[in-house]
């Protein structure tokens, strides 16, 4: 996604904080400008029928020639049929963006005068856009592990502890495998176990077969052993690093993204978890990035709309 986004600074401005971000888009008008540079570079595509010719109409209207339907830069997208400013949304996106470990919707309804139930909603759209770059091919050196979120049976009172939850018991924990090349990319994703079938679906998925694989001593992997250079650090015995064969990058993210959980968000559901790990995927990627690009990224990726049904039902 990021190769993809090759609009000049010069045509986008640069912002380097709220405070220029404010400057820079005054009114809403300002934002659906900008969001039509981004998304439209200058051609105007329906959302409707991308063949079809577009007549403009007035106060930020098109009509799509071969459905008759009319849209805006907003159709189809996070910013479709809300009630919340589009200046609102940008500062919601530049905070989300710019802070190293997040920001919570009661933090964020705050910020922007919403309520908490607007600011949730709002960050869970925004959420659903950051899976744009969490399908990444993989090459040359890369280490694969797996965690797991929930299960802390010590914070739980006596009555409501789970019996046998230790270790990689899945009965009140979620797993998620990870994979990242060292220097480049990274992916994760929430995944039903663990097992052989499993995990070599998900390497194989993402990993070329080029590719030097570091892995720890888990029996998950035993066939992609077979299909990829491969090696590994044997944790159970306490050896974590030998010469160049270690997990500690990808163990560095996992790290990173259950402080978050902690310090941001304090616990997130089953239901929600994928979104929460693309956030942090989106923010390791984009790492390098200055906050008006990765903020710029992420409207150039803002074409998915979910409705409050799908976030409240799934």
């Amino acid at each position: 996604m990021i190769l993809e986004y090759k609009r000049s600074r010069e045509m986008l401005g640069e912002f380097k904080s709220l405070y220029d971000l404010m400057n820079a888009f005054p009114s809403d008008y300002h934002c659906e400008q900008h969001l039509e540079k981004i998304r439209w570079n200058g051609y105007v595509v329906s959302p409707f029928d991308e063949t079809s010719k577009v007549y403009k109409c007035k106060n930020g209207k098109y009509r799509c020639k071969n459905t008759g339907k009319y849209f805006s830069v907003k159709t189809g997208t996070m910013f479709d049929n809300t009630k919340v400013s589009l200046q609102k949304w940008f500062i919601a996106i530049w905070m989300v963006t710019s802070h190293k470990k997040g920001i919570s919707s009661l933090q964020l309804s705050k910020d922007i005068h919403v309520t908490q139930k607007t600011a949730w909603f709002m960050l869970e759209r925004i959420r659903r856009c950051f899976g744009s770059e969490n399908n990444n091919e993989l090459d040359g050196t890369v280490e694969v592990d797996e965690t797991y979120i929930g299960g802390k049976n010590k914070n739980r009172h006596n009555s409501k502890k789970v019996k046998n939850a230790q270790g990689r018991s899945l009965k009140d924990k979620t797993p998620v495998v990870g994979m990242v090349a060292r220097e480049g990319k990274l992916n994760a994703h929430k995944v039903s176990d663990t097992g052989i079938k499993t995990l070599t679906e998900q390497v194989v998925k993402f990993v070329k077969d080029t590719a030097q694989l570091y892995t720890d001593e888990w029996l998950g992997y035993n066939k992609v052993a077979k299909m990829y250079d491969h090696a590994f650090v044997n944790h159970g015995a306490r050896e974590y690093v030998i010469d160049d064969i270690y997990t500690n990058t990808i163990e560095g993210f996992w790290a990173g993204l259950k402080r978050g959980v902690l310090g941001i968000y304090h616990s997130w559901s089953k239901k929600h978890l994928q979104d929460y790990v693309d956030e942090f995927v989106f923010r390791y990627n984009t790492r390098s990035m200055a906050d008006n690009d990765r903020f710029n990224l992420l409207l150039a990726s803002s074409g998915v709309r979910t409705k409050y049904k799908e976030l409240i039902h799934g």
